[in-house]
């Protein structure tokens, strides 16, 4: 696996530490933001390895697996497109009380669960 490419993957499982720092926080909205960069920087790693470029700068996860060719199985494709409306919400809050009143404690635990999933699936799509 090239440098970069492996990188990008560290990259998401360390997010993916900091999703459950979070939650063990008590901080369930920033469980919810830090499982969306897992998955997408997850997702950029399998850009860098089919382009052998710098993935675009972009946060649409439907994109970047559109992108690369990528079709997970159902449930992970529908989890992917929800957190992918976790993301606007989680970086641009209309109602910081309603965005945590949103994210509970089960919430950011099935994320969490969900995300992690994700990952593994995307880095058993790379090339070893």
């Amino acid at each position: 696996m090239k440098r970069e490419v492996e990188n990008w993957l560290d990259s998401a499982r360390y997010d993916l530490e900091t999703a459950s720092d979070m939650l063990a926080a008590g901080r369930y909205p920033y469980t919810a933001f830090f499982c969306h960069l897992a998955v997408e920087k997850a997702l950029k790693a399998k850009v860098q390895e089919v382009t052998g470029k710098t993935p675009p700068k972009i946060h649409d996860l439907i994109a970047l697996l559109k992108l690369v060719g990528l079709t997970p199985p159902a449930e992970l494709l529908d989890f992917i497109g929800k957190l992918g409306g976790a993301s606007t919400a989680t970086r641009y809050p209309v109602d910081l009380s309603e965005l945590v009143k949103m994210y509970t404690r089960e919430v950011a635990q099935e994320y969490l669960r969900r995300a992690e999933e994700a990952v593994k699936w995307i880095a058993e799509q790379l090339r070893p």
